[in-house]
């Protein structure tokens, strides 16, 4: 077997370890959210619309990465639970803004607290410096992503 990363089988690649630990941060944050009937969408959603106030569906969407129809999904769940609510954009009467109520400011400040305590977990004897570089590296596979993205729709 070659010592190239290239040869190696799929389960020892770079991709595949970033994939699992992604997969493996998310059933972290699910777990830590699930007593109070969240999962890391809903709370994501939940936190940004805390944090930037009143916001368009497709604004969240755009901002959180997510499809527009999945966004409207989440925002149904926390709308039904009286965590957000929608209300008509008065600059264009055609656009839904979505606003966190008093209920939702309860609760997203026990999401910030669970956060705060995995983050510091997950991050043990990971230095700053390593957490940069990680960081780094991951905005420029991020950025080839894009590229592959945009070869393959100008290519279709």
């Amino acid at each position: 077997m070659s010592s190239h990363e290239l040869d190696a089988p799929p389960w020892l690649r770079v991709e595949s370890t970033i994939m699992a630990t992604a997969r493996a941060i998310r059933q972290s944050y699910d777990q830590r959210f699930n007593d109070l009937d969240l999962n890391l969408s809903e709370a994501s959603v939940l936190a940004y619309v805390a944090e930037h106030g009143a916001l368009s569906q497709t604004q969240i969407a755009k901002s959180l990465g997510l499809g527009r129809a999945a966004t409207g999904a989440l925002i149904d769940v926390l709308e039904d639970r009286d965590l957000v609510q929608r209300e008509t954009d008065p600059d264009d009467r055609r656009v839904w803004l979505v606003e966190i109520t008093i209920a939702g400011k309860e609760l997203v400040e026990e999401v910030y607290i669970r956060d705060q305590i995995l983050r510091k977990q997950l991050r043990t004897g990971i230095t700053r410096q390593e957490r940069q570089q990680l960081a780094a590296v991951l905005v420029r596979l991020g950025n080839n992503l894009a590229s592959v993205l945009a070869e393959e729709i100008e290519t279709t």
